[in-house]
């Protein structure tokens, strides 16, 4: 049986990427022997001499080549007339020209060998205009030619202070440079990017290793950048702002490779809301939006999807500790009651456990302020603690001992601060991670901030929420890494791919019921017992033959929604039933759509006491195939309680997606009914998940609706379904 992990089938290795890799190699982008900036000047008012002037200040040592044709000089540096002048082809060249001017500095480029190129100058795809896209079809087209890999353009480039460059306009680096840190910083916007993620974790004490703002992105593109900052040593954690993901496939290769290195992702992206949703002729389309299904893409592929700028940096400052959460455990300590209140409360309502501690715990903190601290979770140490030498240290190294706790959060307000210290120094020396919750300062020592100890690499937070908001993100870190470990997707036996494909190259159109079950049934999925009547005298021999209760539909490629033209009859189970039903459901289908092709009436078993679960299938425009499951019946659009995944999936995801459902208390037998078979849904769902990676550039969109779960060991049966092939 073949074996699909999450980076299959990706698309071709970038131009100059190493060892057959998807992304570029940016070496020499990032750390350059030499640089050149056309359309240098001295003026700081204007980008170009911003640019120039922080190039020489961040301390870069290789050459520098300022490209002006009126100036001799600039900041000292000897000037040249245009790039055919330079005395060699530097590694990296930044332009900074009216957009008409790019292409002939471009092709300049091209003929001097210069691999990178960072163009800063507007005027492109951002206006939305045919001109505009002309103008960055054009510079495209010029760079693949001439194989130099790109930036931008409008875009304000970027920092690297590992090695000490930056080519770059903002004045956040501004000053004596920073030490390197281990926060790597992508995004395609300018200011959030440098200001509202680098320069505030920098703020905060974090140390940043690159950052980049891209821009347009029309060459390389977030992922390229992305994954040279993981390979890099450097870089613990990439934080990544996005406005678009252009290449699903590329993004799962990112992930994978970060998962391989043990380096979290986090993300932003913005675009929450469904502006326009388009119209579907399944439910699958209607009740899939774009963010539902990067969100569950995000999720599946390990990428942390956070809400705002500053939860990336908050989550990295966990994540970057590279100490494993074992489950959603936490315990807190503190002197102050209502801090501890606020932090359970919060800690709950984002499903953090608190577990009460094991009795050896209780003892031995009983023991250490006796009479006065409780020894439940979370733990108020109560005024006791104050002026008692180590009381705050020996409590949080006593609860760490405790196999309940997978993470401890200290409560300090204003304290002292050899207290503050000696919390820290427990948290160094930990194997778990411990999230300090400071919310003041301290009483003796105002050298001592939340920012020192930032940078020595532990997790400070002066608030409650993105404390615990940066916990749970960490936890799912934890449980997406520890679910890798068993969800490898293996292709079912049973399966006759080339069959579906013949099959639906005969198909135009949307696949009538009969045909769609047809389709699932080179999957090996189980549908109802049915035949196809052309009379009533058929139908009623049918029903004859399936001996039990049956139902009609009308079987049309140009009616997709029986119900909604009435002709579909339940629950029949006489000959004068089925003989008048087959009559009413044409007159019925006749009615509703008057040219309607008409190839007969369905007569199938009713499927007993189930329950109704829906599946269905969309092609994503970034992420392919993608699976959506959940409650059915008439209650899809309604309650919404569905998950959505990409395909093809494993059993073990497929139990663990089915977790996250209201509907699974049902399925496992609420109160006091007989559980469904469950086995037998991760089986369905598994196999049609198959069916959608495999013939996702044959498939928009799979609809089957209801899915009837048997009770235990009676598996499941289609009763309806709708495929519409890709046109």
């Amino acid at each position: 049986m073949s074996k699909v992990g999450l980076g299959a089938s990706l698309s071709s290795p970038a131009p100059g990427a190493p060892g057959g890799s998807v992304f570029a190699d940016l070496t020499h982008f990032f750390a350059p022997r030499s640089v050149a900036m056309v359309g240098a000047t001295e003026d700081l008012s204007k980008f170009g001499g911003r640019c120039m002037r922080q190039t020489i200040d961040f301390g870069f040592t290789g050459a520098i080549y300022p490209i002006n044709p009126k100036r001799d000089t600039i900041f000292g540096q000897r000037c040249f007339a245009s790039v055919a002048d330079l005395p060699e082809a530097p590694d990296h060249v930044g332009i900074v020209l009216p957009a008409h001017a790019v292409p002939i500095a471009l092709e300049q480029c091209a003929e001097r060998g210069v691999p990178f190129v960072t163009i800063f100058s507007s005027g492109f795809g951002e206006l939305g205009t045919e001109e505009g896209r002309a103008a960055q079809r054009r510079i495209v087209e010029i760079a693949r030619a001439g194989n130099i890999r790109m930036m931008g353009p409008n875009c304000n480039g970027m920092v690297n202070f590992v090695d000490g460059f930056a080519l770059t306009s903002t004045a956040t680096i501004q000053g004596p440079r920073r030490a390197a840190g281990d926060l790597g910083v992508v995004s395609q916007s300018g200011g959030a990017g440098q200001v509202n993620v680098m320069w505030r974790a920098q703020q905060a004490g974090m140390g940043v290793s690159y950052q980049v703002s891209c821009g347009n992105a029309c060459d390389l593109d977030l992922m390229d950048y992305a994954a040279f900052m993981l390979e890099s040593e450097a870089t613990k954690v990439v934080a990544m702002l996005v406005e678009s993901i252009s290449d699903g496939e590329r993004l799962r290769a990112l992930a994978e490779r970060a998962y391989q290195l043990n380096k979290p992702i986090v993300m932003v992206k913005v675009g929450r809301t469904d502006v326009g949703s388009r119209a579907a002729a399944s439910h699958t389309g209607s009740v899939t939006g774009a963010d539902d299904v990067c969100d569950a893409a995000l999720r599946q592929i390990g990428i942390i999807r956070v809400d705002d700028c500053n939860e990336l940096y908050e989550t990295a400052m966990l994540l970057r500790q590279q100490k494993p959460f074992k489950g959603r455990r936490a315990a807190a300590t503190s002197i102050s009651g209502g801090n501890l209140v606020m932090v359970a409360d919060l800690g709950a309502a984002l499903d953090i456990e608190w577990p009460q501690y094991q009795a050896d715990t209780c003892e031995q903190l009983a023991k250490l302020l006796p009479g006065f601290g409780a020894t439940s979770n979370p733990t108020d140490l109560t005024a006791a603690a104050i002026g008692q030498p180590g009381a705050y240290a020996k409590a949080t190294e006593i609860i760490l001992q405790d196999p309940s706790v997978d993470i401890l959060i200290p409560v300090m307000t204003i304290t002292n601060a050899d207290d503050v210290r000696s919390v820290a120094d427990v948290a160094a020396r930990s194997a778990k991670p411990m999230a300090l919750l400071w919310t003041g300062c301290t009483s003796n020592d105002p050298a001592l901030t939340h920012q020192a100890l930032v940078a020595q690499g532990h997790a400070v937070y002066s608030d409650a929420y993105p404390c615990l908001k940066a916990v749970r993100r960490a936890m799912q870190y934890s449980e997406f890494r520890e679910s890798r470990l068993h969800a490898v997707s293996s292709r079912p036996v049973g399966i006759d791919r080339a069959a579906a494909r013949r099959f639906l190259e005969q198909q135009t159109g949307p696949l009538t019921e009969q045909n769609a079950k047809k389709l699932l049934g080179h999957y090996g999925v189980r549908v109802t017992q049915e035949y196809l009547a052309h009379s009533a005298q058929d139908a009623v021999k049918y029903w004859a033959q399936i001996k039990g209760t049956v139902a009609l539909k009308i079987v049309s490629p140009d009616i997709l929604h029986k119900t909604e033209a009435q002709a579909i009859r339940l629950n029949l189970n006489s000959e004068a039933a089925v003989s008048s039903a087959y009559e009413e459901i044409l007159i019925a289908a006749r009615k509703y759509r008057a040219d309607a092709k008409i190839e007969g009436v369905l007569v199938q078993e009713m499927v007993g006491q189930s329950h109704e679960m829906f599946i269905g299938m969309v092609r994503d425009p970034t992420f392919g195939a993608v699976i959506t499951f959940g409650l059915g019946g008439i209650y899809v659009e309604v309650l919404k309680d569905l998950v959505f995944r990409l395909a093809p999936l494993s059993r073990t995801e497929i139990a663990q997606a089915l977790n996250e459902l209201r509907a699974i208390k049902l399925l496992q037998g609420a109160r006091g009914q007989a559980p469904a078979d469950i086995e037998a849904l991760i089986d369905c769902i598994e196999r049609v998940s198959w069916l959608a990676a495999d013939c996702v550039d044959k498939i928009a969109e799979i609809d089957i609706n209801p899915l009837c779960v048997l009770a235990l060991g009676q598996g499941v049966r289609v009763v309806d379904a709708l495929v519409i092939p890709l046109c």
